[in-house]
């Protein structure tokens, strides 16, 4: 059974890049979610949980940025050893 040294440097940098995505899909469906939630909420009258929903979201947000970051610096040093061959 191949280890993960064994695998090339390309399909590394790809098993990190899908799992990465997979982690961005998810928090992006969950801050869609909180949106319409506090939305409803907010309309509905119950003004005191806007604050949180917000601020939860901007922290989903900087999570997201920065698997983003992870994602396009994996790639890049991916492209990097395959132009290097």
């Amino acid at each position: 059974m191949p280890t993960s040294n064994d695998r090339p440097p390309q399909n590394r940098g790809l098993t990190a890049i899908v799992g990465a995505m997979s982690l961005i899909t998810v928090l992006l469906i969950v801050q869609i979610w909180l949106l319409s939630a506090a939305l409803e909420s907010f309309l509905s009258g119950n003004r005191h949980s806007a604050l949180p929903a917000a601020i939860f979201s901007g922290v989903m947000f900087l999570i997201c940025l920065g698997l983003y970051a992870f994602v396009d610096r994996v790639d890049s040093e991916v492209r990097g050893s395959e132009n290097g061959r």
